[in-house]
């Protein structure tokens, strides 16, 4: 990439959020970023409209810059860009002169050149690293100014997170990331050496103390989010440029192996609670992280994660992730690698591995406002087949749609009633082969389990209900594949469509009901058939057996039988 025509947009950015489709809720089309000018007549989306509103100029141009600022950081790699660096720094200057962006919505944490700061992090990291692979190769002086008006920015606004009593929050990690990486930046440009670890890397509200106050032991990020868990790990590895990763907390390893241990053996990263399910941008953002993690620590687990994300990329891939070399100053942390067990417990999901079905279970935390009403909820995946996933999040922009991926009904979880739960956290146990989460407090007066066990080539579930009155229970099917059902005298059998198929024994005191609805929040007007058990009264008991082969099963009150193989379930 020796050359690029166009320009940078000549305007602010606003919130990313907003670049949604009205009408069909699917993120627009990527169109004319490389022009820096809105395209004439809108921008598309999938199903045709044109849509040209000034919130989603504003997320266009938030879009467009961070498009300018990855070319640009891909350049500087063959020792160019420097004069676009020079004129994106005046351009800088002039938009953000008048101080914070007054557009920003109130709840946002105010921006200068977008409506929120972390968007200024976020486009701000790659910029500088851009600077400083041209520092000394280049005449860079005039983006000094840009650079400290970053820092100072970044400083500001961790300031008032913690002031805020939110310094746990993923955007602190971001604030810090554009400290050390525009301070880093500049010392460079000077011909001087970084003075400024201690604020931003180990001191009292550095990378390194936020690593450990927004990840729990387990590893996972303490909103439970593939997408956020993602995001802040980015930004550490983004920070740890130069730095030896013997010296870095172990909880970033854990981290890694946290995103590692969720992930299928094809490299599928579910996407547990907010966040997109599927998003060329958020591939380009694993193939980064996965990157960095190689070069961090030898038993890192993610090669798979990285050729899914490769594949889902396709014609946009622009090989950046392949120049980031030397990212450390000391070799990889290793350790031994150990073989994936059958049963794998998080503070937040159980994973049981079995036979080729790769099953999450959510019994954990609510997960803040990045939460979902998912509780109990069990998806199901083949090693490239999303059978029965999490649905992921749509822009926020886009309310009502916003609102339904939260939703219970949006998830194969239990629903009482048609309503959606309080927020709560279940109770587990454990062992090599089985789990079994237990909840109360969700819905006033139920009391709900879930028991999985991890046969030799199959998954047994079974859930059970008890209510205080009579009340309407559902279990709910919410897959990403095509859907058959059929009712036998004994049972009801189901099969599962993708690159795998999956074979589902059903029975239970309930009726089953296909209920077509909208797929997973990629395209919430692609159409799933889903299934619904329901049950009226104040007990239900539903039992299913999965398999990637035609199994023989039989089912009575107290035991399952799998293929000759019996497990008792009476007790539970």
């Amino acid at each position: 990439m020796a050359s690029m025509t166009g320009h940078p947009p000549a305007e602010r950015g606003g919130w990313w959020h907003q670049y949604v489709c009205p009408a069909h809720g699917v993120e627009l089309e990527h169109e004319g970023f490389e022009t820096g000018v809105f395209p004439a007549g809108g921008v598309p989306c999938a199903y045709g409209c044109r849509v040209d509103t000034e919130t989603v100029r504003g997320a266009w141009r938030v879009l467009a810059h961070h498009w300018w600022a990855r070319r640009i950081r891909l350049l500087s790699y063959d020792g160019a860009g420097a004069e676009l660096l020079t004129s994106y720094a005046r351009l800088y200057l002039k938009l953000t002169e008048s101080g914070e962006h007054e557009q920003a919505q109130g709840w946002m944490q105010r921006g200068r050149l977008f409506h929120q700061a972390l968007t200024d992090a976020v486009w701000g990291v790659p910029i500088a690293h851009a600077i400083r692979n041209l520092a000394g190769r280049a005449e860079l002086a005039e983006t000094l100014p840009m650079l400290d008006d970053m820092v100072d920015g970044a400083r500001r606004a961790r300031d008032a997170m913690v002031a805020q009593d939110k310094f746990s929050s993923n955007y602190t990690a971001w604030f810090n990331a554009l400290g050390v990486t525009a301070g880093q930046a500049a010392a460079a440009v000077r011909g001087e050496s970084w003075d400024g670890e201690k604020e931003w890397l180990s001191g009292e509200h550095g990378q390194f103390a936020h690593l450990e106050v927004a990840t729990g032991e387990d590893g996972f990020e303490w909103e439970a989010s593939t997408y956020y868990h993602g995001f802040v790990l980015r930004a550490y590895l983004l920070s740890l440029r130069g730095a030896d990763p013997a010296q870095v907390p172990d909880r970033l390893e854990a981290m890694i192996g946290a995103l590692a241990g969720i992930a299928t053996d094809g490299g599928i990263l579910p996407a547990l609670h907010d966040g997109p399910y599927r998003r060329v941008p958020l591939a380009l953002e694993w193939l980064e992280i996965v990157a960095l993690a190689r070069q961090f620590a030898t038993n890192h687990g993610l090669d798979a994660v990285a050729a899914q994300a490769r594949s889902e990329v396709g014609p946009e891939y622009d090989g950046l992730e392949d120049r980031f070399d030397g990212w450390f100053a000391g070799p990889p942390r290793s350790g031994t690698v150990r073989p994936r067990p059958m049963v794998e417990v998080s503070n937040s999901y159980a994973v049981l591995r079995a036979g080729g079905i790769h099953a999450i279970l959510d019994h954990g935390p609510h997960g803040g406002s990045h939460g979902h009403h998912d509780k109990l909820a069990l998806y199901l995946y083949g090693a490239t087949t999303p059978w029965q996933p999490d649905p992921g999040q749509v822009p926020y922009g886009h309310a009502e749609w916003r609102r339904h991926y939260k939703s219970a009904a949006a998830h194969p979880t239990i629903r009482i009633d048609g309503l959606d739960p309080d927020e709560a956290t279940g109770a587990i146990t454990y062992d090599e082969t089985s789990v079994t989460a237990e909840i109360a407090g969700w819905y006033d007066g139920v009391r709900a389990t879930r028991h999985l066990i991890a046969g030799d080539g199959y998954l047994v579930d079974v859930v059970r209900v008890t209510v205080d009155r009579e009340r309407e229970i559902v279990l709910q099917f919410r897959p990403d594949v095509e859907l058959s059902v059929e009712v036998t005298p004994s049972e009801v059998r189901t099969i599962w469509t993708g690159d795998e198929t999956l074979y589902g024994y059903h029975v239970g005191q309930a009726v089953p009901l296909v209920r077509p609805g909208p797929g997973p929040a990629d395209d919430p007007q692609r159409t799933r058939t889903g299934l619904d058990w329901t049950a009226v009264g104040t007990t239900a008991t539903f039992c299913s057996v999965y398999s990637t082969t035609v199994a023989a099963v039989e089912v009575t009150d107290d035991a399952v039988t799998v293929n000759g193989h019996m497990h008792r379930i009476g007790d539970r």
